[in-house]
C-alpha cells in the first residue's frame, strides 16, 4: 500500500468516524429537553428566560392616563372615613403619604373637597377614555393627566354600575391609543402586565400571570372576571391589563384583600365586554340589557341527583318574577335552564352574562330540565332595570308546630295574613333545624316553599312530596330576600 493510498484511507475513515460522532451528538441534543435557563457568564451565573416588558411599556404607556376625580362633601368634623390617604393614621406609612399627597384638612361646618385617584386608557385618538365607574362616580371635576404632563378637563359621557365601566371625553386630537385584544384567547398561566397609578404613583408597571378566567364575584353577576396575580392597589382601578402582544385584554377593577392592599389576587373586566358597554354609553348614554326575570343558583351534585339530572350543570331557577318574561314563557321554580339559543349553560354564572348581552325585546329559545325531562320554551326578554331591586321580609309569628324527626326539623304552617305580608302563595316556617337539616344548611327562620319541584303550602302537601321523593330531597327555601334550593343528605 503506497503512502498516498494509505493517507487517503486514513482521512476517509477519520471523516466517517467524525460524521458518525456528529450524528450521535445531534441525536443526543435532539433528545434533550429545551433549557429553561441559559449560562450568562463564565463564572456560572444564570439568566432566566423571562418576558421583557420594556417595549410594551414604551409603545403602550403613553395611552395610559392618570385620573383625578374631585368631589365636594358636606361640612363637619373630620372623621376616620375622611382620611384622604390610602393607609390608616396608625400605619407607619401614614406620614410618608401625608408628605407626598398633601391635603388640606377641612374645617368644621365647611364643605370639603376630596380627590380620588385612578387610572384609565385612551380608546380613540379624538379623546374617548375608558375607566372604572367607581373612580369617577359622583365627581364634580375630572382631570386627566398624560405621561407627557399634559392635563385635560374631562367630561363624563356615562357609566354603568353593573359592570363598573365609565367613558370620559377630553377635547383633544391625535392622541395615542391602545390596541384592543381578544380576552377569549387568554390562557391561564399566560403573562400579563398592568400600567396605572397605584397610590397616585403614575405610570407604574406591574406584571404577573392569568390565575383564572370567568370568575364570578358576589353581587357582580354580569362580569366574568379575569383573575390575575398582578400587583393591583388603590389607584390602579380603571387601568389597562395588557397581554404580551401589547393588547388590552381587561380593565383592572377589583382586588381581594383583608388589609386594603394587594394580597396576590386581582380582577379585571374583559375588554370585549367593556367595549360593548362603552359603545352603548357613547350612543345612548346608558346600557340596555335583556332580562329573563328569574333568580337562579348553582346546580351542585346533590341537587342534580335530587332532580334526576345526570351531571351538575345548568342554572337552577329558584324564583320567577311575577309578570316577567320567564313567567309569561311558562318557566317555574325548580326548572334547570340548560341552553339559551343552542348555547350550553354549564354554570349558573354564565346565564346572566349571556342574557345581559342581549337587547330587550329579543326572542330567545330555552331548553330546561323539568321533573326528569327536557322541555323547550321561547321567551321575549324584558329590559333590566338600572338599579337592582331587593325584596324585604319581616319576622314571622309562630303557630302550631310539626316535627319531622328523621329530617331533624320542626316546622309550622303560615296563615293567610302572614303569607300576604311575605308575598308568598304558601310555605312552612322552619322553627328548628338540627341533625340532617342543620348539616345540610337549613336554618331557623327559613320558609320552605317547595320540595323537588313541587310547591308546598301545607304540612300535608309536604308529607306527600316527601313520600314521593324516594330519598332524594331538595327543599326550595325563602331566606330573607333570597330564594335557594337546599339538598338534604339523608345518608
Amino acid at each position: 500500500m503506497n503512502n498516498c493510498f494509505r493517507t487517503l484511507l486514513i482521512a476517509t475513515l477519520t471523516v466517517t468516524v467524525m460524521s458518525g460522532c456528529d450524528k450521535v451528538e445531534r441525536l443526543f441534543k435532539k433528545e434533550q429537553p429545551a433549557p429553561v435557563a441559559i449560562p450568562a457568564q463564565e463564572n456560572g451565573r444564570v439568566a432566566m428566560l423571562l418576558p421583557d416588558f420594556t417595549q410594551l411599556v414604551d409603545r403602550e404607556g403613553p395611552a395610559v392616563v392618570n385620573i383625578q376625580a374631585s368631589r365636594t362633601d358636606g361640612g363637619g368634623a373630620q372623621t376616620q372615613t375622611d382620611n384622604p390617604y390610602p393607609v390608616p393614621e396608625d400605619d407607619p406609612l401614614y406620614e410618608f403619604f401625608r408628605r407626598i399627597m398633601p391635603q388640606q384638612v377641612p374645617q368644621d361646618s365647611q364643605p370639603s373637597d376630596s380627590v380620588s385617584y385612578g387610572s384609565g386608557f385612551i380608546i380613540s385618538d379624538d379623546g374617548f377614555i375608558m375607566t372604572n365607574a367607581h373612580v369617577v362616580q359622583g365627581s364634580g371635576i375630572i382631570k386627566v393627566v398624560m405621561t407627557d404632563k399634559r392635563e385635560f378637563k374631562a367630561r363624563l359621557i356615562g357609566l354603568d354600575k353593573r359592570t363598573d365601566v365609565a367613558v370620559l371625553k377630553v377635547d383633544a386630537k391625535s392622541l395615542p391609543t391602545v390596541k384592543v385584544g381578544d380576552p377569549n384567547q387568554l390562557k391561564v398561566g399566560e403573562w400579563v402586565a398592568a400600567i396605572g397609578a397605584p397610590f397616585g404613583f403614575e405610570n407604574s408597571v406591574t406584571a404577573g400571570i392569568v390565575s383564572a378566567k370567568g370568575r364570578s364575584l358576589p353581587d357582580e353577576n354580569y362580569v366574568p372576571f379575569i383573575q390575575t396575580d398582578v400587583a393591583i392597589n388603590p389607584g390602579n382601578s380603571g387601568g389597562p391589563l395588557f397581554n404580551l402582544k401589547g393588547e388590552v385584554v381587561g380593565i383592572n377593577s377589583q382586588i381581594y384583600s383583608r388589609s386594603g392592599g394587594f394580597m396576590g389576587i386581582s380582577f379585571a373586566i374583559p375588554i370585549d365586554l367593556a367595549i360593548g358597554v362603552a359603545d352603548q354609553i357613547k350612543v345612548k348614554g346608558k346600557v340596555s340589557r335583556g332580562q329573563l326575570g328569574v333568580n337562579i343558583q348553582e346546580v351542585s351534585q346533590p341537587l342534580a341527583q335530587s332532580f334526576g339530572l345526570g351531571a351538575a350543570r345548568g342554572a337552577l331557577v329558584v324564583r320567577v318574577t311575577p309578570g316577567g318574561s320567564a313567567e309569561k314563557a311558562g318557566l317555574q321554580a325548580g326548572d334547570i335552564i340548560l341552553k339559551v339559543n343552542d348555547k350550553n349553560i354549564e354554570s349558573s354564572k354564565e346565564l346572566p352574562v349571556v342574557i345581559g348581552a342581549m337587547k330587550p325585546g329579543i326572542k330567545v329559545s330555552l331548553v330546561i330540565w323539568r321533573k326528569g325531562h327536557e322541555k323547550s320554551f321561547s321567551a321575549v326578554l324584558d329590559e333590566l332595570s338600572q338599579e337592582p331591586v331587593s325584596d324585604s321580609q319581616e319576622d314571622v309569628p309562630q303557630g302550631q308546630s310539626y316535627q319531622f324527626g328523621k329530617l331533624g326539623m320542626t316546622v309550622t304552617e303560615l296563615n293567610s295574613a302572614q303569607l300576604q305580608q311575605l308575598g308568598l302563595p304558601g310555605g312552612l316556617l322552619v322553627q328548628k333545624a338540627q341533625g340532617v337539616a342543620a348539616r345540610s344548611g337549613l336554618q331557623h327562620g327559613d320558609i320552605i316553599i317547595g320540595l323537588n319541584q313541587n310547591p308546598v303550602s301545607t304540612v300535608k302537601q309536604f308529607e306527600k312530596a316527601l313520600s314521593d321523593s324516594r330519598g332524594n330531597i331538595a327543599l326550595l327555601v325563602r331566606r330573607m330576600d333570597s330564594t335557594l334550593f337546599i339538598p338534604l343528605r339523608l345518608n
